[in-house]
C-alpha cells in the first residue's frame, strides 16, 4: 500500500449530531478535507452551525485566529447523501446506537468506498466485530470511539475487532496522532474500557439518588471534590443523554451481567422524556435548552 493510501486526507462523517459534527471539526482543523452528511437536513444544518459556533469560541479564547477558522470551515462540506464515500480515505459513522442501523450503513458504505479506505464506527458499546461482518472487507473496520465534546476531549478509544487487521490498527493510531488525540487500544468486548467503567459509576450514582442517600448535587460534588472528577456522574449523564445511557446499560446487562441492570429511576425518567441537556431536563434543569 502506498504512502498516499496510508495517509488520511479525505474524511466522510456520517451523522451530523453532537458527536458527528465534533469529529468533522477536529478532522478539518487537522487539515483534512471533510464531508459531513445526515439523513435529516435539519440535523445537518444544525451540525454545521454548531461547528461554526465551536470555532468562534476558540477564536474568542485566543486558541485559533480568524484565518484558521475560515480555513477550517472551508474544508468542511455538507452533503445530503454518502456519495463522498467513493473518494474517502476514512469513513466514520456517528449514527444512533442501534446495531441494525450500523450494519445496514456499513454494508452500503463498504460497497462505495475505495479499497484502501478505513471504515470507523464511533459506537460506544456495540460489537465492532458484528458491525464489520456487514462490510465487504471486515479487516478495514475499526472502532473509533470519540468523547463529548470531541474538540475538547483528548482521548480516542480505538477498538480492535476480531477481524481488524494490524495495518488498519496502525493507520487508526496514526490518524489519532494526526488529529491531536491520545489513543488507547482495547479489545472488542461489550462496553470496551471507557463505557463499561463510566456507565457503572453513573448507574451507581442513580441508585444512590433513587435510595435517597444524597441529593444529585451532593453526589456530584462528592466525585468532583473528593476524586477530582471534572464533572459529576449525574451531570455527565445529563450531558450524554439519559436515553443513551439507558441503551448502553441495557446492552451491557444482556451481554455482561446483572451488575449493569438499569435503575428503575433512569427508565422512568427516559419514559417521561427527561433526557438531560438536550430535552431541557434530566437530573438537573436546563431552561435555556429548546425542547
Amino acid at each position: 500500500m502506498s504512502d498516499v493510501q496510508n495517509t488520511v486526507n479525505t474524511v466522510l462523517v456520517v451523522g451530523a449530531g453532537t458527536m458527528g459534527n465534533g469529529i468533522a471539526q477536529v478532522c478539518a482543523q487537522a487539515g483534512m478535507t471533510v464531508t459531513l452528511t445526515d439523513v435529516s437536513p435539519a440535523v445537518l444544518e444544525r451540525g454545521m452551525q454548531n461547528i461554526g459556533k465551536s470555532l468562534s469560541k476558540l477564536v474568542e479564547k485566543g486558541k485559533l485566529d480568524g484565518a484558521a477558522k475560515d480555513a477550517t470551515l472551508g474544508r468542511i462540506a455538507a452533503a445530503g447523501d454518502t456519495s463522498a464515500a467513493a473518494g474517502a480515505d476514512l469513513i466514520v459513522e456517528a449514527i444512533p446506537e442501534r446495531m441494525e442501523l450500523k450494519v445496514a450503513l456499513f454494508r452500503e458504505l463498504s460497497a462505495k468506498a475505495p479499497a484502501h479506505a478505513l471504515l470507523g464506527t464511533n459506537t460506544s458499546s456495540l460489537s465492532v466485530t458484528e458491525i464489520a461482518g456487514a462490510a465487504t472487507d471486515p479487516s478495514r473496520v475499526i472502532g473509533l470511539h470519540f468523547f463529548n465534546p470531541v474538540p475538547v476531549m483528548e482521548l480516542l478509544e480505538i477498538v480492535r475487532g476480531l477481524t481488524t487487521s494490524e495495518a488498519t490498527l496502525d493507520r487508526a493510531q496514526a490518524f489519532a496522532t494526526a488529529i491531536g488525540k491520545k489513543a488507547i487500544v482495547v479489545k472488542d468486548f461489550p462496553g470496551f474500557a471507557t463505557s463499561r467503567l463510566g456507565v457503572m459509576l453513573g448507574c451507581e450514582a442513580i441508585r444512590m439518588l433513587e435510595q435517597g442517600v444524597a441529593s444529585a448535587a451532593d453526589i456530584d460534588t462528592a466525585m468532583k471534590l473528593g476524586y477530582r472528577h471534572p464533572m459529576g456522574p449525574l451531570e455527565l449523564t445529563d450531558l450524554v443523554g439519559l436515553d443513551v445511557r439507558l441503551a448502553i446499560l441495557d446492552h451491557l446487562h444482556r451481554e455482561v451481567g446483572e451488575q449493569f441492570r438499569a435503575p428503575a429511576l433512569l427508565r422512568q425518567m427516559v419514559r417521561a422524556g427527561y433526557l438531560g441537556r438536550k430535552s431541557g431536563r434530566g437530573f438537573y434543569e436546563y431552561p435555556d435548552t429548546k425542547k
